[in-house]
């Protein structure tokens, strides 16, 4: 008999697997204090405090109630984690799926950039998508809306997978490095154009910085005195066609290798006409292929 793992089939911890009953308040709970309440002063704390100064206790302080007052609502700080993030999904403008006149590029585009929008506003969401299974119901719906708008891209079922994670782990990733500036920025009290002007007056007279300066100078955004914002802003912008592009690519990859098989198939039955043809003259036979056809086709037909 074949040795099986302790933990093959267990269940991924999740406050949306969990089947918890309805909270009934006691006599001796606070009144007014509710789930939406106390996830909505979770993401207030982590907006302003960030993930790391988060705590139970803080929490309970916030809301002016005891912290066995939150852990009657939730079991644990993992379940409100997660509530908090579905909560700021809701946040995110999904695209009119009604609209059939829309092209699935804008509609990609702009799920994208709110995206982006959600992942800079919520600075510690971040490493929370990292940690933790993310299928409350916004969130599946955003996930769902992604899906919707690449399947009328006309690229393959099978290619839809890696094109979504091309696109948003590009956002994810763009995002969380410039989320962590800000969050620099804000504990250092300056601005993303001072830091960045501190980090080229640190490189600039170095040799091995040499070719990243020279970049730095000649870029349109150098020239044009734009914002250290604004000049992330127009890179993402820049990178997102990329990507948009890339898929367009693809798609047109797959259906010119359709194509091609196509042609390949046609060009084998045409041989095997031939074939067939030579090896029947003078008998009368007529040609297997060209019968094996025929009546795979009456078959099809039928």
């Amino acid at each position: 008999m074949a040795a099986t793992s302790s933990r093959a089939g267990k269940q991924p911890r999740s406050v949306w697997l969990a089947e918890r009953p309805p909270v009934k308040r006691k006599a001796e709970q606070p009144a007014g204090l509710d789930l939406d309440k106390i996830v909505a002063a979770t993401v207030r704390l982590l907006d302003a405090e960030g993930l790391a100064k988060f705590s139970m206790r803080r929490l309970a302080a916030e809301l002016g109630v005891t912290a066995m007052s939150v852990y009657w609502y939730v079991d644990t700080k993992d379940d409100l984690l997660e509530l908090a993030m579905d909560a700021v999904a809701g946040e995110l403008d999904l695209p009119d799926e009604s609209d059939e006149r829309a092209d699935w590029r804008d509609q990609l585009r702009h799920l994208a950039f709110e995206y982006r929008k959600l992942l800079l506003a919520h600075t510690w969401l971040p490493r929370l998508l990292g940690e933790y299974l993310n299928f409350g119901p916004r969130s599946m719906a955003f996930s769902n809306a992604t899906l919707r708008v690449m399947a009328r891209s006309g690229l393959s079922k099978e290619s839809t997978s890696g094109a979504l994670a091309a696109v948003f782990q590009f956002v994810y990733g763009f995002c969380s490095i410039q989320g962590q500036h800000r969050a620099h920025c804000r504990a250092e009290g300056t601005t993303l154009d001072e830091y960045f002007q501190q980090v080229v007056e640190a490189v600039r007279d170095r040799p091995r910085f040499a070719e990243t300066m020279e970049l730095s100078v000649n870029a349109t955004y150098a020239r044009e005195e734009l914002s250290a914002e604004q000049r992330l802003s127009d890179d993402f912008a820049f990178a997102l066609e990329l990507q948009i592009a890339g898929i367009e690519a693809m798609r047109e990859r797959e259906r010119q290798q359709e194509r091609e098989r196509g042609q390949a198939t046609a060009a084998a039955n045409d041989a095997a006409d031939v074939t067939d043809a030579a090896a029947a003259a003078g008998t009368g036979v007529p040609p297997a292929s060209s019968t094996t056809r025929t009546r795979t086709d009456q078959t099809t037909k039928r």
